[in-house]
């Protein structure tokens, strides 16, 4: 794709709609950012309402189209909160959520609203919040254009790092010709992308720290349970994901403990390295180090079963072998039902495919905020490979996490993880 989030993530898109006859122009807009691999929501003016029903983009998109601060979503009504799904305040979550926010048409109502800080709707509210990059497409009559009150308030926006896409000129909806028509929507679509690119050379050359006050608690490994005192049952973790998101999240200002069980890797610079080998040892050390921390993340490859007793002697090949195996503590469950108030708590699930509904329930029966779903099965990722893809799942919601070096990845886990902190702040 032509443009890409500061984490390599698929971009989040808001498309903020304004009333205008410009306003049936928005679903071209909607479909040139899909095309170049936007995921794409939509906010709606009431005067926008007008003009395009908010099924048209709901269909579209396949996601809810907002046209109201109190639980107002397009086609459906509920109890006016602000909430949404997951009982966060909506207008804040949407604009912690977007890579860019591209407001197309705006008029000239709208734009001063913008100029002079004033939040009476959904959508200058969340013009308010976010800090996403802003692009705004006027459309609207050449004389409203051309007012010096317009001008100034464009100037304004100019001042303050809005990208201006201009309106173009000929025939407008009012019969007369000038400066005033909405720009194609191939053209606002890469001022999009290329936002979205400078944003990720920007991402790349300054470190962010938006993790800076945290705690964050990472398992990594494969723990081993000893058969006796020259054989273990382990598995195929390499660490690398763990150890990704321990370094990823101490770059972004955290402290990091980094409990591990045995890897061939370098622990990362700067973090608290708690070495381990079995599910019991690492079970005592994150539970040890839980009341340091504010965000817990369970990547580990925690064995399910270990022997009831180990041999204290070397076992000896003659015959059939049975062992006898019992289970082991579920660690992120003890976590959940440990951890002092606020602290988040993110699971990790490897499987064999990709079932949401299970790996929810997983989440849900171990108490966790959120859980990464692995399938372990593709070629090319997940165990010993550079590489991943997951899906992050929360209670009512799930998000893709594209593919990508395990770094960057980890970026990508740790944006949602703040993503969460963040709503649960407000």
């Amino acid at each position: 794709m032509a443009g890409a989030t500061k984490n390599g993530a698929t971009p989040w898109v808001t498309v903020g709609v304004c009333g205008g006859v410009a306003a049936y122009k928005a679903a071209l807009l909607v479909r040139e950012l899909q095309k170049r691999g936007a995921d794409v929501h939509v906010v709606m003016t009431r005067a926008a309402e007008e003009f395009v029903r908010p099924l048209t983009f709901s269909s579209l998109t396949g996601h809810r189209t907002i046209t109201s601060m109190w639980g107002g979503w397009g086609e459906q009504t509920s109890a006016p909160t602000g909430l949404d799904d997951e009982g966060m305040i909506e207008h804040i979550s949407e604009a912690q959520g977007a890579n860019v926010l591209v407001i197309a048409p705006a008029t000239a109502h709208v734009i001063a609203k913008m100029a002079h800080g004033l939040a009476d709707d959904f959508l200058s509210t969340m013009v308010l919040a976010t800090t996403a990059p802003v692009i705004v497409a006027p459309a609207m009559n050449v004389n409203m254009w051309n007012h010096p009150a317009t001008q100034a308030n464009v100037a304004v926006l100019r001042e303050r790092g809005v990208t201006i896409v201009e309106p173009e000129s000929g025939l407008l909806a009012c019969k007369t010709i000038g400066t005033g028509r909405l720009a194609d929507a191939e053209v606002i679509a890469q001022a999009v992308m290329d936002l979205l690119a400078d944003t990720t050379h920007k991402r790349k050359q300054d470190a962010v720290r938006d993790l800076v006050g945290e705690t964050i608690l990472v398992t990594a490994g494969g723990t081993r349970e000893a058969i006796d005192p020259v054989r273990f049952l382990g598995n195929r973790s390499s660490g690398k994901m763990g150890y990704a998101i321990a370094e990823a999240a101490r770059a972004r200002g955290a402290e990091v403990i980094l409990v591990s069980a045995p890897t061939a890797l370098e622990p990362p610079e700067g973090c608290t390295l708690v070495p381990v080998t079995s599910a019991e040892e690492m079970r005592i050390a994150v539970m040890e180090h839980l009341e340091q921390a504010t965000v817990v993340v369970g990547a580990a490859a925690v064995a399910d079963f270990r022997m009831e007793t180990a041999s204290a002697e070397k076992l000896r090949r003659n015959g059939a072998l049975h062992l006898e195996l019992v289970p082991t503590e579920d660690i992120i469950r003890g976590v959940a039902a440990a951890k002092r108030a606020g602290t988040l708590v993110v699971a990790f699930a490897a499987e064999m495919n990709v079932d949401v509904e299970h790996a929810r329930e997983k989440m849900q029966a171990k108490g966790a905020d959120a859980i990464v779903l692995n399938d372990v099965s593709r070629a090319g990722i997940g165990f010993d490979s550079e590489r991943n893809a997951a899906t992050f799942i929360t209670a009512k919601r799930e998000a893709e996490i594209a593919e990508g070096t395990k770094r960057e990845v980890a970026e990508q886990i740790l944006d949602k993880v703040l993503g969460l902190r963040t709503a649960t702040k407000q």
